[in-house]
């Protein structure tokens, strides 16, 4: 723990010590290349790819404005970047299990990751909203998150001088609307993809796996490859992984379709980046990556729509566990937690 610590001290560091970029527009090479939608090589097709929402360095820099604007909380005290956090791959960090909204409410889900959401189909732990560009409404209206109507957020952001500059740099006049609020948002973090860690380098021919980190490799693809699929590291589907039921009685999957065989199904997070976002599972009860595997090991639970593949016994020896953790590791990507395109704006 004393590790985590310190590596997310360094990040913080890093984070505030780097130079903000200006507010300008988007006429440079240099700043087109930087905020282009990225598809790194080899991964899938994006389900989102901006063919309706054309990126501009201006509209990305007011979806940034927005992402960390309070004034878009009822009690206008927390905005999204609360709950996402950059240094913690945009998760709520260590400090809260689940997400804490308006007048210190607590949620009942620990701040999912935002990162590598274009390739998303459905977003949230229950794929309650299916579009990037509408998946900032769900927070907004939430009474226990943001506790917003779309029409005050509008009216708000209309009636403040920086928003109608902002606005009218972005889309040429200061009308605020719904569409490009939205899209805006989307813009920033449909940008924020994770594709610089270790293993990706690996892949890239650009460093090499050490030893432990490649029989770690080797344990990944028998004991986890099942759900989290690489390049991605999820294959974004829902599964009952067996987790006992806990005192949120939060019936996952099944709150949105209806469907009983979604019941306890909760949506397959990244196993990227995995040193910043802890706690971890949908209600951040593990606080340690050596927990989550204990428990895969040892604490799968006979629940209902358990899935088959979690009903197997999983056993791994302590070498295969620490070699497993070693390429865990080589998913962090401390570019991503530090680049400053992505931190907090005022």
């Amino acid at each position: 723990m004393k590790y985590f610590i310190a590596i997310i001290s360094v990040v913080f560091f890093l984070s505030s010590c780097s130079k903000d970029t200006e507010i300008i527009s988007n006429t440079t090479t240099a700043t087109i290349n930087e905020y282009a939608p990225v598809n790194p090589p080899g991964w899938p097709a994006p389900v989102y790819n901006f063919s309706n929402n054309d990126v501009t360095y201006d509209k990305f820099m007011l979806g940034r404005h927005l992402f960390y604007e309070p004034m878009l909380s009822e009690d206008t005290t927390i905005a999204c970047g609360n709950c996402h956090q950059q240094y913690f791959a945009f998760t709520n960090g260590p400090d809260h299990n689940v997400s804490h909204g308006v007048h210190d409410l607590l949620g009942k889900r620990n701040s999912p990751a935002l990162f590598n959401l274009n390739w998303h189909t459905l977003y949230m732990w229950d794929g309650a909203v299916n579009n990037l560009e509408v998946q900032v409404l769900a927070p907004l209206a939430n009474p226990l998150e943001l506790n917003l109507s779309l029409s005050n957020a509008l009216n708000r952001l209309s009636k403040s001088t920086k928003y109608k500059n902002l606005f009218k740099k972005a889309f040429g006049d200061t009308v605020v609307d719904s569409q490009r609020f939205l899209k805006a948002i989307a813009q920033f973090m449909g940008l924020l993809v994770s594709y610089n860690s270790k293993y990706d380098k690996v892949k890239r021919g650009e460093d090499n796996f050490s030893a432990s980190e490649k029989n770690g490799y080797d344990v990944y693809k028998i004991q986890c490859q099942y759900c989290h699929v690489e390049p991605l590291f999820s294959d974004y589907s829902f599964k009952n992984k067996g987790l006992p039921i806990n005192l949120y009685q939060d019936s996952g999957r099944y709150r949105v379709t209806g469907n009983p065989s979604d019941q306890f199904k909760f949506k397959v997070p990244s196993l990227r980046n995995l040193a910043f976002t802890v706690p971890y599972m949908h209600d951040g009860r593990f606080v340690t990556l050596d927990n989550v595997l204990t428990f895969f090991t040892t604490g799968v639970a006979n629940t209902p729509n358990l899935d088959p593949f979690m009903a197997i016994p999983h056993t791994v020896s302590v070498q295969q566990k620490s070699d497993l953790l070693a390429f865990l590791n080589t998913l962090n990507d401390y570019k991503f937690v530090t680049d400053p395109r992505f931190k907090e704006i005022h």
